[in-house]
């Protein structure tokens, strides 16, 4: 990123927090962070290659739907 976004990557790491597994290997996400990310209820962790993201639930079934209502054509992807 540019120097101009030292801003957001300054909130974006100041926000990170080390969290570890409890002994059923859940993951317990801060309450603040919960709250940062919108997350409310049950939640949904998608896998994208080499990272992941989670997401509330209603929030993601609306991205994809608002995503698909807009076309995902195959020819737009180049590789």
């Amino acid at each position: 990123l540019p120097y101009s976004a030292r801003a957001f990557v300054r909130f974006v790491l100041g926000s990170a927090a080390e969290i570890k597994a409890d002994a059923a290997g859940r993951l317990l996400i801060p309450a603040g962070l919960r709250a940062l990310a919108g997350l409310e209820g049950a939640v949904v962790l998608v896998g994208l290659g080499g990272h992941f993201e989670l997401w509330d639930r209603g929030r993601f079934d609306a991205a994809e739907e608002k995503a698909l209502e807009a076309g995902l054509d195959a020819a737009d992807f180049s590789f």
